[in-house]
């Protein structure tokens, strides 16, 4: 009875322990397109901006 009763606290450990994860968005910076130029010295946010991310290798 002991044994069965380890097995399931174990089983239970592992399934609380198993469940905690982290997700995060792969297509979102942590920082704005105007902090992103402010770093890089660039002149405009354009290229930083979510919407411009598509332009940068397609030469269609």
């Amino acid at each position: 009875m002991k044994s069965i009763s380890k097995i399931v606290g174990v089983v239970f450990a592992v399934l609380m322990f198993g469940s905690c994860s982290a997700h995060r968005s792969a297509g979102k910076s942590a920082t704005a397109p105007g902090q992103v130029k402010k770093i890089t010295g660039a002149k405009s946010a354009k290229a930083y901006a979510p919407g411009q991310q598509n332009k940068k290798g397609n030469k269609h």
